[in-house]
Formats: C-alpha cells, sequence, structure tokens
C-alpha cells in the first residue's frame, strides 16, 4: 500500500505520542512493521542535530539570560532575575500546558 507524506506524517506523530518501539507499533495498527521502520529512520535522519545561532541572538540572550522551555508551537520564557508576580505567572501557565 503507498501512503501520502501526510498519512506517514500522522502514522509517524501518533507512533512518538505512543512511546511504543516502531515494530510493535505498526503491527498493532496494520502496517508493515519492516516500512513503518524505514520511516521513522528517515525522520530521525531528516532531523538536524545542530541548529546555528546568529551572533544577535547570542547577545541578547547574554544581556537578559532566561530559561525557555519548549512543548510544540508554545514557548515560555523564564528570566532568570524574575520578580515575584512573574513566577506565579509561568507557574500557572505550566499547569495549563500540562
Amino acid at each position: 500500500m503507498h501512503y501520502s507524506k501526510e498519512e506517514k506524517a500522522m502514522w509517524l506523530e501518533d507512533w512518538e505520542r505512543s512511546g511504543k518501539s516502531a515494530w510493535s507499533y505498526a503491527k498493532e495498527n496494520g502496517l508493515n512493521p519492516q516500512t513503518f521502520t524505514k520511516w521513522t529512520k528517515a525522520e530521525t535522519e531528516a532531523k538536524p542535530y545542530l541548529i546555528e545561532v546568529p551572533a544577535p541572538v547570542i547577545r541578547q540572550t547574554l544581556l537578559m539570560p532566561e530559561i525557555l522551555i519548549e512543548k510544540g508551537d508554545m514557548k515560555i520564557h523564564i528570566p532568570l532575575e524574575p520578580v515575584l508576580n512573574e513566577i506565579h505567572g509561568v507557574i500557572a501557565k505550566l499547569g495549563h500546558a500540562l
């Protein structure tokens, strides 16, 4: 059977959320385990391991150090020297995000 890029992406996203091995996931979902394992390897190889950070971004980060938490499209910036009100706001955002 031939799957579109969108279908492959859907299967891969669901598999990543499942926490199962590629082989087990494929068998449980009626997919060819060998083919699905190849998809997962292609997906892994396509992801970059290093990301270049432009110098202006590094300079800005040094001036205002922070912790960045990313989950999907959401980003939470936590300044390293926040005031008490900011800490409460961050905790509230984290509670809603989880």
